[in-house]
């Protein structure tokens, strides 16, 4: 049985961290799919329970010398709180500042950068191995775990360049901390490096620590999703008020909602009016109007009046859950971008390694001969300076904040590597109905020939009554508000593709379309003709209505042009991209629409099949499309395309279609979508940018020695740091 469990765990420092755990994991039987992030500290792991069990999975990570905890069902949507780790990390930082200041100002005072007077003690070689042993292997123990597990476990990370270079600075000041005791003492004193490894240990903790509080900026879209759950609700059981936690609430279960409170659960409205405020599922700023039979939805706001409701889902499958879900999944998931950074990880530590010893043995042998102090600091400065997280981080961080930004203008990318998909399309494939227009058809005109109007009206409604058709629905509807005695149909028949037909008060009446009369009673098209091909020519959709085999009247329908699409269309075309309608409505009509949108290329009288054939045929000459539609009946075409986009204002339905979920059916956000999309990845370039180049500039320096390893210590800790604040700048798009 295919199963997936979602993971916190603890105890990455780098890219390579996460992709030791990915490459570990996936080895054992039964693995079909790891995610790690380093960003957010979460894992997804997919496997066959047949083969191996979580506990197997989680062993393997602790191996590794991680700390794995399996995140419950009912607790997936609660984020950690790294505030331990915070705390933690702050003593750290405190007390390694403390101890490595007494160093720094003794190195300043020996290099001549100031001049002051200091206690004769700071300059004590066993004064300064005393400050400098519990930062080396009490505050950064955690390095030498991290480091010793990976070692056994065959891998290099950021904690081995730590440790190496430290415990070399440490060991050394050491040696020749000993060795002073057999000296003249009226030789000059000799020059220590226990400042190094201590600067270097703050450095690097003093960047953590910034890094871990402004990561917390990254999951904001996350912790506002969260904030909007409701933490109990107000039921009506047996005639009285009881509050019940969130968890325990049913399907079934009445629950009250005052003005002014947050609607719990999803529901239908039993009783009450009220207006309700929506747009933090959807974008949409507008109140909306909620009345009895009406869907409301966990997290959005009851603004007006009481209000009781019938719960129909629970609060783990309400709207918001699985929106929190699609967002969470879509941050975990990697573009195939990140792969770049996966493949450069790998051996980017063991590379670094050797330069560090190359740099050792040309300083020692060549370029200073014989000074071990001179090999050791351009050895340290190289090993420290480079940084393997910054290229670990450029990717996941920018597609958390890209893809938590959309989630709050009600664009929900699926996957990760949509938003890099999304970006790099050349054609935008539109369905009509439900996308380009409202999806809702209202009764335009009523023809009615030789024949009394009111009578004309019952035998239409009578066969309309009850079709589950759009056109069908919008002509019954009309009729039900023009007359109240509508009789009952002998018989109904849907003539798929056509219209309905049926026997009412022993008359044959059909509600078909013109291009079904011109196939079976194009004769009788004539005294019409007119008048149905004036209604075409406005864009309406036309049904003749014929009674006992003449026709005696004519229905026209149309579906109103959204107010956005317009303006959505204008801007997809400004972004370079192609504008293709696909309508299964007449040619008339579809053009009509196409005129008024502005859109140059469509097609009508396709079917969802054949939109979907006309997208492979493009894509075979090499283009890439990008299929929008309202997810009903665009199923086929929302498959094939390069990435679906599925419209909808906030229903199952538009969540289940598409890569891509606009909840509010604005086409406007589509473009929207394509620019967080472009702008995203080039974030993410500039990340990669910045963190290639930083290594490429600073370890020829660090080998040439003009960094010390006190900057190159900074320099580490801080890169990574521009990255995270790089990525932030895209919650402003």
């Amino acid at each position: 049985m295919i199963e997936t469990i979602h993971l916190n765990i603890d105890g990455m420092y780098c890219s390579a961290c996460s992709g030791r755990i990915e490459k570990s994991v996936l080895k054992l039987e039964g693995i079909f799919d790891v995610n790690i992030n380093l960003a957010t500290e979460k894992g997804r792991v997919v496997y066959d329970s047949a083969y191996i069990s979580n506990e197997t999975i989680l062993e393997r990570i602790k191996k590794l010398g991680y700390i794995p905890t399996l995140i419950n069902q009912k607790d997936k949507h609660v984020n950690k709180e790294n505030n331990k780790e915070i705390t933690s990390l702050t003593w750290k930082v405190i007390v390694s500042i403390i101890f490595s200041l007494p160093l720094v100002l003794t190195m300043f005072v020996q290099s001549n950068w100031i001049n002051i007077e200091l206690p004769q003690m700071f300059f004590s070689p066993w004064f300064q191995l005393m400050l400098a042993t519990p930062v080396q292997f009490i505050i950064a123990f955690p390095f030498y775990e991290g480091a010793w597990n990976a070692i056994k476990n065959r891998g290099a990370t950021m904690d081995v360049l730590v440790v190496i270079s430290t415990t070399s600075a440490y060991f050394y000041s050491h040696y020749l901390t000993v060795l002073s005791f057999k000296m003249d003492h009226d030789l000059p004193p000799i020059h220590l490096h226990y400042e190094t490894s201590v600067l270097i240990i703050t450095f690097v903790l003093i960047g953590k620590l910034i890094e871990v509080k402004t990561k917390r900026k990254t999951m904001d879209a996350i912790h506002s999703l969260n904030k909007l759950k409701a933490n109990s609700a107000t039921i009506i059981l047996n005639g009285k008020e009881i509050k019940k936690s969130i968890g325990d609430i049913n399907p079934g279960d009445v629950v009250i909602v005052k003005a002014g409170e947050k609607i719990p659960i999803d529901g239908q409205v039993m009783s009450g009016l009220t207006t309700v405020n929506e747009s933090m599922l959807t974008g949409e700023s507008i109140p909306i109007e909620k009345k009895k039979g009406k869907i409301v939805y966990a997290g959005t706001i009851n603004l007006s009046n009481v209000i009781t409701l019938k719960a129909t889902k629970k609060h783990s499958e309400t709207l918001l859950s699985k929106i929190i879900d699609i967002v969470e999944e879509a941050q975990l998931s990697k573009p195939p971008i990140q792969n770049i950074a996966d493949r450069f990880t790998a051996f980017f530590v063991p590379v670094v390694l050797i330069l560090g010893m190359v740099t050792f043995l040309l300083w020692y042998f060549i370029l200073a001969p014989g000074v071990m102090s001179e090999a050791m600091e351009k050895m340290i400065a190289v090993l420290i300076i480079s940084c393997p997280c910054a290229l670990g981080l450029a990717t996941p961080l920018s597609i958390m904040v890209g893809s938590g930004r959309a989630a709050k203008l009600g664009i929900l990318f699926k996957e990760g590597k949509m938003i890099e998909l999304l970006g790099k399309n050349n054609i935008v494939v539109l369905d009509k109905t439900g996308t380009i227009t409202k999806g809702k058809l209202q009764v335009t005109d009523i023809l009615v020939r030789d024949m009394e109007q009111n009578l004309f009206l019952q035998l239409v409604g009578s066969v309309e009554k009850g079709v589950n058709h759009p056109i069908g629905n919008s002509i019954a509807d009309a009729i039900e508000k023009k007359i109240n005695d509508i009789p009952t149909a002998a018989s109904s028949e849907v003539m798929i593709g056509y219209g309905v037909k049926g026997i009412v008060m022993d008359r044959k009446i059909k509600v078909a379309s013109v291009h079904y009369f011109e196939k079976h009673q194009k004769t009788q098209l004539n005294p019409v003709y007119k008048h149905l091909k004036k209604m075409e020519g406005e864009g309406k959709t036309v049904m003749l209505v014929s009674i006992d085999n003449r026709i005696h009247g004519i229905i026209a329908v149309r579906d109103e042009i959204k107010k956005t699409a317009k303006k959505a269309i204008t801007r997809l075309k400004g972004m370079g991209l192609k504008i293709v309608m696909l309508s299964g409505d007449n040619p008339i009509t579809t053009k009509s629409i196409a005129n008024i949108t502005g859109i140059k290329h469509y097609k009508s009288e396709v079917s969802p099949q054949g939109k979907a054939n006309w997208i492979k045929d493009y894509q075979k000459a090499g283009n890439r499309i990008i299929m929008v539609g309202d997810g009903i009946n665009d199923a086929p075409a929302l498959s094939v395309a390069n990435v679906g986009v599925g419209l909808g204002t906030g229903t199952d339905i538009a969540i289940e279609a598409g890569d891509i979920t606009i909840m509010n059916g604005d086409l406007n956000r589509v473009a929207d979508a394509i620019s967080i999309s472009k702008k995203t990845m080039i974030n993410i370039k500039q990340n990669f940018a910045w963190a290639f180049m930083y290594n490429l500039i600073c370890i020829p320096l660090a080998m040439m020695g003009i960094l010390p390893p006190w900057f190159a210590s900074a320099a580490m800790a801080f890169s990574s740091v521009s990255v995270v604040l790089n990525s932030l700048r895209l919650k402003n798009i």
